[in-house]
């Protein structure tokens, strides 16, 4: 049997805070996203400042819908008495739950201003369809 000492009952609680810092950073640098929808099809924009449409999948699989890509930017100034380099790289990835009236079959999308919107079509509402119950044949 081990002994709690001081020192055994410190580092576990010392490293609680710390313990989903991976999955906290990569939810905040995942790229904001705002949903709506009308009667017809349900819109995810997602910005993607600085990122080609080379570099962006999006699949669509068992009703979800993700998003990945890369970004990839340089700049480069120079001036008589200057220089100046900034590189930024990194890989995201949002994943969105599509609800049950969702045509999985139809999702487009379309990047404009650094901005990706996905349409996904909506299924139409099956009309409630009366049927006779014949008696006393079950």
């Amino acid at each position: 049997m081990v002994e709690k000492t001081p020192a055994t009952t410190f580092w576990p609680s010392f490293y609680e805070p710390f313990r989903n810092v991976g999955t906290r950073l990569s939810e905040w640098l995942a790229p904001a996203a705002e949903a709506s929808s009308d009667g017809k099809s349900y819109r995810i924009a997602i910005e993607l400042p600085g990122v080609e449409e080379k570099d962006i999948d999006v699949t669509v699989d068992e009703g979800m819908v993700t998003v990945k890509g890369e970004k990839k930017e340089e700049r480069e100034e120079k001036g008589d008495t200057w220089y100046f380099s900034e590189r930024q790289f990194g890989s995201f990835s949002r994943t969105f739950r599509l609800p049950a009236d969702a045509d999985q079959g139809k999702v487009g999308a379309d990047l404009k201003d650094g901005v990706l919107t996905l349409t996904v079509a909506r299924n139409a509402p099956e009309a409630a369809k009366t049927r006779k119950v014949p008696i006393g044949k079950s």
